[in-house]
């Protein structure tokens, strides 16, 4: 846990769906700077009405708003009180029952593979954390984790590179999903819980759903489909990691694409993958560019040929 200063918010406009990083930073570090050791300032009601007004719902206990946006840091050092994992682990379960639902109603010939690659694109981490910076809904995180803020605006400014999905190259913040999971669990308890109103507040705030048609691939699996059609062997070399935090792939026994993240080996992977695809579509694109051009021109030098004769 983090040692920074407590941190609250102020009373902000909620027209805007996404708010600049470093607005919403300062929002978040205006709370608590002077409240007493051991205190833990409630959320204002403002706040509350905020983040009722972001959900479209209001909520019959309030106290929930509060725990579902509570991180255990923001208690630190003093005993840790409520949290929102409760509540996280509640609307974890909820939502992948809807989107369940949701995928099987909506494509009703689509196989069980593609079905569960739907549901898990619309509810995985990044969804999840595109859904809370998009709605403004991380201005109202009550946590005191040193480097979270510069996490946050990270992801923000990266997520701009990929507007659907990044499909395993972007890494955001866990917390970030978990305030929406936290918060679909707290409707869903608080509505008595009413499967329909969490999925209706859900599908208000993930709007638009991924889609069949807005589907990527994942970098690995693309990858390896592309040089079995192709016949090239692929090799990950990861026999580094632990130095310099570097994954290789080699294409045919050649370095064709690498990448470093931070300790995330996973992604490093994926984005090396991704490295060595652009890298073989576009040698392939020139290769086939340069086969359409010789074949161009031996048509040519056939046709003046055959003016000469």
């Amino acid at each position: 846990m983090g040692t920074a200063a407590a941190e609250e918010e102020e009373e902000e406009e909620t027209s805007s769906p996404m708010m600049a990083p470093h607005v919403a930073r300062e929002h978040r570090e205006q709370h608590g700077q002077d409240a007493p050791p051991g205190f833990v300032p409630p959320m204002s009601p403002e706040d509350v009405a905020a983040v009722e007004a972001v959900l479209g719902y209001e909520f019959a206990d309030k106290s929930l708003v509060e725990q579902a946006l509570t991180h255990g840091s923001f208690y630190y050092p003093y005993r840790p009180g409520e949290t929102y994992e409760r509540l996280e682990y509640l609307g974890d379960g909820v939502l992948t029952c809807l989107m369940s639902r949701e995928v099987f109603r909506t494509y009703r010939t689509l196989p069980p593979g593609p079905l569960t690659r739907l549901r898990a694109a619309n509810v995985d981490k990044e969804k999840l954390a595109r859904v809370a910076v998009v709605r403004g809904l991380d201005r109202f995180l009550r946590h005191k984790a040193p480097f979270l803020e510069g996490q946050i605006d990270v992801f923000i400014k990266e997520m701009c590179m990929y507007p659907v999905h990044s499909n395993g190259l972007l890494d955001p913040p866990k917390v970030l999903s978990d305030i929406v999971e936290s918060l679909i669990g707290a409707i869903y308890f608080d509505s008595n819980f009413n499967q329909e109103e969490a999925w209706r507040v859900f599908r208000n705030l993930a709007d638009p759903l991924i889609s069949l048609e807005t589907l990527g691939k994942h970098p690995v699996s693309e990858l390896f489909e592309f040089c079995q059609k192709t016949r090239r062997g692929v090799k990950f070399v990861k026999d580094e990691w632990d130095k310099n935090l570097k994954v290789e792939v080699l294409i045919d026994g050649e370095l064709a694409g690498s990448a470093i993240y931070a300790k995330k080996k996973e992604i490093a992977q994926n984005r090396a993958a991704k490295a060595a695809l652009d890298k073989l579509k576009q040698t392939m694109g020139q290769y086939q560019t340069e086969s359409v051009s010789a074949e161009v021109s031996e048509q040519l030098d056939t046709l003046d040929l055959a003016r000469k004769l």
